[in-house]
């Protein structure tokens, strides 16, 4: 396998230094550049605190001006931003619709709607993000996994991670040949589902440092029911629940430059936390760009995410993706062989308006004001949180870039306690798959 332009190019961007970081560009963005006045500001606002007697100014206001009230109903997660325009409250709503659209498969009467499958996980966006929440993983005797899916990878062969070693090991993985990058454990009619997700738990009793027993229950993933063949022998399995849909627009609005401004992939300040941002391939744009989305942020943007969701897990192509038959392999012959929902006056079964829309809806789903900021023993719990080194991973806040004509995203002062980078995490809790 040659080393192509595209790894050349991610190599080139992985090697910048953060003084250059400004050259992962961010095209979907309409930005406005920071003056010297406002770098300022924001490095004052951002800096970690040592006072934990009281909140901090704005710290309720976990999205800034898109922040909502808390909801104690179903519909918690599903609310617009605090601060989106009225006109486009439509928008949002239709794409909502679409978010919960029930696809069918081909051919169909229902010509909006067909192109399911022919191999799935779920029938809408909806049913694995349910009401725009966390999902979880199946009980062992569920029938399904529903909001859990499992992606498969094969190590790259020697040759080809030597290759690319300059990358740190981000392209050392391979689809299984016959079962790709997920399994599809639900098909349409007269297909089979790629496989089951099997789980297995065993109890681990933990005594804690102040004597208490805990009780732990550690999972055991395999793949039963394979109905395309054997997986490869060094088959690496990673299960994924669905995520919260909550605030993903200000994340993709965190400029470039301040992440990378953090990344420390050698330990170089010896604080043994090793944070390396992910530079991905933009099938959107055609460049490299920073990850944000996905568990190991492997997506640089919204709309690419809400396309391979589409792909992957419905079987519903788009223009980023413009296969009709989704993921399935090219050994799967019947499946890319099937009809698919483009057949019609379509040229994909999500066009770009549909995939625009249902990216807006995904882009602006409001976080709720963050509870209890001052209570005592929330303020002592923060300070914990601080003084034990929690935020060398989690960065408190960010203020997100000034835009152009997006409210709801522009120069937010925004707390997501995350640094959005990769991290190597000990036996337990790494799944051991690049």
């Amino acid at each position: 396998m040659q080393n192509t332009p595209k790894m050349i190019v991610i190599a080139a961007f992985l090697s910048v230094s953060v003084a250059h970081a400004d050259v992962l560009q961010e095209p979907h963005l309409q930005i406005i550049p920071r003056t010297a006045e406002e770098a300022e500001r924001i490095a004052t606002v951002t800096a970690l605190t040592t006072d934990f007697s009281a909140p901090q100014t704005f710290e309720e206001n976990t999205a800034g001006a898109a922040t909502v009230r808390v909801r104690r109903t179903p519909d918690a997660f599903s609310l617009p931003s605090g601060n989106i325009p009225f006109e486009d409250e439509l928008t949002f709503k239709v794409g909502n619709g679409l978010f919960r659209k029930l696809w069918v498969s081909s051919p169909s009467s229902t010509l909006a709607s067909d192109g399911l499958g022919p191999l799935f996980n779920a029938r809408s966006c909806q049913r694995c993000h349910l009401k725009d929440g966390r999902g979880h993983p199946p009980e062992p005797n569920d029938d399904n996994a529903i909001s859990m899916l499992m992606r498969v990878s094969i190590p790259a062969p020697v040759d080809y991670a030597a290759k690319t070693a300059e990358l740190e090991g981000y392209l050392a993985t391979l689809p299984d040949p016959n079962y790709g990058n997920q399994i599809q454990d639900f098909s349409v009619q007269g297909f089979a589902p790629e496989a089951q997700i099997g789980i297995t738990y065993t109890e681990e009793i933990v005594e804690l440092s102040d004597g208490e027993i805990a009780s732990l229950r550690k999972p055991t993933y395999t793949l039963i029911d394979l109905n395309y063949g054997p997986l490869h022998p060094d088959i690496m399995l990673s299960p994924r629940i669905a995520p919260q849909m909550i605030g993903r627009v200000l994340l993709e609005a965190i400029p470039a430059a301040d992440i990378l401004a953090g990344a420390d992939p050698d330990d170089l300040d010896g604080d043994r936390i090793s944070g390396r941002p992910n530079i991905v391939w933009s099938k959107e744009f055609d460049q490299p760009m920073l990850g944000r989305f996905g568990l190991k942020a492997g997506t640089p943007t919204i709309r690419q995410q809400s396309a391979d969701a589409f792909a992957g897990d419905i079987g519903i192509s788009s223009p980023i993706n413009p296969n009709g038959a989704g993921e399935c392999m090219d050994s799967q012959v019947d499946c890319q062989n099937a009809i698919h929902g483009d057949g019609d006056d379509r040229i994909h079964e999500v066009d770009a308006e549909m995939l625009d829309l249902v990216a807006f809806y995904s882009r602006n789903l409001a976080v709720p004001a963050r509870r209890n900021v001052d209570d005592p023993e929330v303020l002592r719990g923060k300070e914990l949180f601080y003084t034990t080194g929690c935020t060398s991973c989690h960065t408190p806040s960010f203020v997100t870039h000034r835009l152009e004509n997006q409210p709801e995203q522009s120069f937010q002062f925004i707390w997501p306690y995350t640094d959005l980078y990769l991290h190597d995490m000990v036996e337990g809790l790494a799944d051991n798959r690049p």
